[in-house]
């Protein structure tokens, strides 16, 4: 039985232009979010965060994500809020702690080394048990916004929650994590498995809190042979999806792995996120029947408005329908503002 948001012709909503999108409906304009628009381009979630101990206590506070989230909603008026948690909390749900560094990143104190170290992790299903915090988080976000936009789930795809586990921290290359897929392949099933089941149950979870559609970032795909990808994560995302059967909406983002678009328009997904590099119209070809997001480049937000403005009214154009307006990855911290109400302004004054 699908949700109530994800029956065609049933408005939930005060807007449901976002979700009428994701299923490939006809809308009057594209609907417009931001990846990472819960943060420090916002002065009030500087502001928040200054009084914090860190980024781990704001994700664990459920009052304080719930915060966080429609700050976005209220400052900018994006089409949708997207739950401020991290994708690193499936790691420490299945056992493997990790610390955030000011400006340096997450980091691991343990790392994934042999089939003893999985085997000491927490069963993939009861990792859910763990992240009642995330799942308060989606309660209160819902309550407070009080039905005026839909609500985003997310986690990261199990290769790249894998590097992060295998590797101890970010990486230029991620070669550790790289050599276990050709050193162990029988070892680095088992760890990406575990991952995809862990996420699965959490993303479950999610849906049973609020969230109305998924997003999977899988955010280190670029560093992989392509066939690497299809077996080593590809394989794993599908798994994801299968264990959701078809529950709300789903969104892959495969940064930097434009040759595996093919692959991913295979999926029983609704959207596809293009990271800004890829070529919109062979994109399209690619992922035929998908509803298309993206794909700015997140530096041309800091040009003059003017120039904001005409990129986005060329790039809507070029879309020509069926598209979800974002940036090709993350708003970067440092952009102005005004770059960003100038993006959203335009996508919301646009029509077909």
């Amino acid at each position: 039985m699908l949700p109530t948001c994800y029956l065609r012709g049933v408005k939930k909503y005060q807007n449901d232009l976002f979700l009428r999108a994701a299923r490939g409906e006809a809308t009057e304009r594209p609907p417009v979010w931001l990846m990472r628009q819960a943060g420090r381009i916002l002065p009030q979630y500087r502001a928040l965060r200054a009084r914090l101990s860190g980024f781990i206590e704001l994700v664990t506070t459920p009052e304080l994500a719930a915060e966080v989230t429609i700050q976005p909603v209220d400052e900018l008026g994006v089409d949708a809020a997207i739950i401020f948690s991290d994708i690193l909390v499936i790691p420490e749900a299945l056992g493997l702690k990790y610390t955030m560094v000011e400006k340096v990143g997450p980091r691991f104190p343990e790392v994934i080394r042999s089939l003893a170290d999985v085997e000491k992790l927490r069963p993939a299903e009861a990792a859910p048990e763990h992240l009642g915090y995330v799942y308060d988080a989606l309660d209160t976000t819902k309550k407070h916004l009080a039905n005026r936009v839909p609500l985003i789930g997310f986690a990261g795809a199990p290769w790249t929650i894998f590097a992060y586990m295998v590797e101890g921290g970010g990486s230029k290359t991620f070669s550790k994590a790289r050599a276990m897929l050709y050193r162990d392949p029988a070892l680095s099933h088992a760890l990406l498995e575990k991952i995809a089941l862990a996420t699965a149950a959490y993303l479950k979870g999610k849906i049973q809190h609020g969230a109305d559609l998924i997003q999977i970032f899988d955010s280190w795909a670029g560093v992989l042979h392509p066939l690497h990808y299809q077996e080593f994560s590809l394989r794993y995302i599908k798994l994801i999806i299968d264990e959701l059967g078809g529950a709300v909406p789903i969104t892959i983002f495969a940064k930097d792995a434009r040759h595996a678009l093919p692959q991913i328009g295979a999926l029983d997904c609704q959207v596809v996120q293009l990271d800004w590099i890829a070529d919109l119209v062979l994109a399209r070809t690619q992922v035929q029947g998908k509803v298309l997001q993206g794909n700015l480049d997140p530096v041309q937000l800091y040009a003059p408005t003017d120039d904001i403005v005409a990129a986005t009214l060329r790039m809507i154009e070029q879309y020509g329908g069926k598209h979800i307006v974002n940036l090709g990855h993350g708003v970067y911290p440092d952009t102005p503002l005004e770059g960003v109400k100038a993006f959203v302004d335009t996508v919301k004054g646009y029509r077909y």
